[in-house]
């Protein structure tokens, strides 16, 4: 059992980490024909790739002086709480990855709190010291500081410390010697991180991913706690409500590389794949046949975010999708729930309406992209943050959120934050940057990026991590300006955009179709306006006396899914097809608007 090593990397998003995860891959000679140089082998999946996040926790294994690593990629946005808490659960210790510029962010705090507290050993990396204005020996007091403000024990605080550029591929003990490959932090594994250790006795394994074949069904994946596994055996797995069904083990399979190996045994301390396990779900135990005792299943913390999700029923709804009734966005939202284990589902009245818990607006937002891709049709509503009775007093989630800008607008981002109940806790200059610390209601927070970004051209660098409930701040100010509503179905004109853009600024083009209750822009004043963007230039056979004047027209504004998300009021809806973003009334007809409005 000594040939083992079980590692998760935890780092900040955009800190290196996964392509850490590669250089280790390929200087190992795991992965010999990097077959497109520039991208990321680990960040796989499509969404990844374009946001440059990672979501999904994903396990690999490199073999280095005769000794296996298993490696756990995990990310690095509070959001995907639950796939961390998930994975740390099979690691021994941690590469905490930090930027040699930034030093550790409030989102590495939350990942290597949940690491100090189950007791793993961490191994710090201080990454890109090739870039300029960087501080590694600042930064590594830095991380001392905030281990030991988080509570880690002596062993913990006592931790190596390796300096390096991933992108580059060296690293070295002392940040002023560059070194030519990653060895020294192969070496500082094998060294520091300690080989899970043999436990005799009956079987436990506790399920903390799954995977899904075509070929073999469901794969639960974990670490197995004590015992010995092997293809033939009966096992008992252990629900969490403590009912148990007996399985047959089929295949296993170990972590080899970027693939699986199948086996026919694996003992404790290994991370394996098991195949024949039948109704299982994350956080339930494989235990012995005839004794089963559970291991204690996965805590994750509770979801912060409530949305709305409901089956597109716009005039447009079907042209785009594939999936558009009630039966297929049950069916999928069901399906999500057995892997994503800080999301909750909940049925309403009406039958074709569900609102889904979750962990954030990205939390979310990763969902709705992702079922767009798949050719569903959806719509959903505002996000709402969960207020809680704590004591008798009504209370909401409050997130410490860091800005990093340039200095000359400072002032700016501490204005808007303290207007939405912000409060100041601490600043720092880096250079011609200025790090601002907030604590912030989560309310506060949504809507807030882009406003921050369009005050700061674009520089401002935003990250925010839930802390805790607190007792209610107040009404926060929302947005002031009404909408522009399309009043009539059809083409839009581009002699109709020019009339109207003295009403406020458009999030169409012309030639495209609207509907009637469609939002097709944002008023400059406060309150809704009906508008008519489909009337044509009326054509006469009279001559003109004057040459026509040129049509001006701005580009139209166009949303993200997260920014539409966070733009719509109360009534309105944003509806997601494969191809398109709308934003729409919730009551399309105008004189019903009214109505509701009234009884409101």
């Amino acid at each position: 059992m000594q040939k083992i090593r079980n590692i998760a990397i935890i780092a900040h998003v955009d800190h290196g980490k996964t392509t850490l995860v590669d250089k280790l891959l390929i200087s190992t000679g795991q992965f010999k024909d990097h077959e497109k140089p520039g991208t990321l082998i680990m960040d796989n999946y499509e969404l990844e790739k374009e946001r440059g996040i990672t979501i999904l926790a994903k396990n690999v294994s490199v073999v280095y002086k005769d000794i296996k690593i298993n490696i756990i990629d995990t990310p690095g946005h509070a959001d995907f709480g639950g796939e961390v808490e998930r994975v740390l659960n099979m690691a021994d210790g941690v590469l905490l990855l930090v930027d040699a510029f930034e030093g550790a962010m409030p989102q590495t705090r939350f990942v290597l709190q949940k690491a100090i507290n189950l007791g793993l050993k961490p191994i710090v990396v201080i990454n890109k010291v090739d870039k300029q204005n960087c501080r590694p020996d600042v930064v590594q007091e830095q991380v001392f500081d905030l281990m030991f403000s988080l509570g880690a024990t002596e062993n913990q605080l006592d931790f190596p410390t390796i300096y390096g550029s991933a992108k580059l591929g060296w690293m070295s003990t002392d940040w002023k010697e560059v070194s030519d490959n990653i060895y020294p932090l192969l070496d500082a594994i094998l060294e520091h991180i300690p080989a899970p250790k043999y436990i005799p006795g009956t079987v436990q394994m506790l399920i903390t991913a799954l995977n899904y074949s075509s070929y073999v069904g469901r794969i639960a994946i974990g670490r197995i706690h004590r015992g010995e596994i092997k293809v033939g055996d009966m096992v008992s797995l252990v629900k969490r409500d403590s009912s148990v069904i007996r399985s047959r083990i089929k295949e296993l399979f170990l972590f080899e590389g970027l693939g699986k190996k199948s086996v026919t045994s694996a003992a404790s301390g290994e991370i394996c794949g098991v195949v024949g396990i039948e109704g299982f779900d994350i956080g339930d135990t494989i235990a012995d046949f005839e004794n089963p005792e559970p291991l204690d299943p996965i805590s994750i913390d509770e979801p912060t975010m409530s949305m709305l999700f409901a089956i597109n029923d716009s005039p447009f709804y079907g042209q785009d999708g594939k999936f558009v009734t009630s039966r297929h966005l049950r069916d999928r939202l069901t399906k999500e729930l057995e892997k994503n284990l800080a999301l909750r589902l909940e049925e309403t009245d009406s039958s074709d309406k569900f609102i889904v818990y979750g962990r954030g607006v990205l939390h979310l937002a990763v969902l709705i992209e992702t079922m767009r891709r798949e050719g569903y049709e959806l719509q959903v509503g505002q996000p709402k943050v969960l207020f809680k009775e704590i004591a008798g007093v009504r209370s909401e989630p409050i997130e410490e959120m860091t800005v990093d800008v340039l200095d000359e607008f400072a002032g700016k981002v501490i204005d808007m934050v303290t207007s939405r109940k912000g409060e100041l806790l601490n600043m720092e200059n880096k250079g011609d940057r200025t790090i601002i610390d907030f604590k912030v209601p989560s309310r506060g927070i949504i809507g807030m990026r882009t406003k921050m970004l369009t005050a700061t051209n674009g520089e401002a660098v935003m990250s925010h991590r839930f802390i805790n409930y607190e007792p209610y701040k107040g009404e926060i100010e929302k947005r002031q300006n009404g909408s522009l509503i399309a009043l009539e179905a059809g083409h839009v004109y581009a002699y109709s955009i020019d009339k109207l853009q003295d009403r406020g600024r458009f999030f169409i083009a012309p030639t495209q179709q609207v509907y009637t209750g469609q939002v097709i822009g944002e008023s400059n004043k406060s309150g809704d306006i009906a508008i008519n963007v489909c009337k044509p230039k009326k054509l006469t056979n009279m001559r003109a006396s004057g040459a026509d004047d040129k049509l001006k027209v701005f580009p139209p504004i166009v949303f993200s899914l997260e920014e539409a998300m966070e733009y719509i009021q109360e009534d309105e809806y944003v509806e997601i097809t494969p191809k398109t973003i709308r934003l729409r009334k919730v009551y399309l007809d105008e004189n019903e608007r009214k109505r509701q409005s009234r009884k409101i």
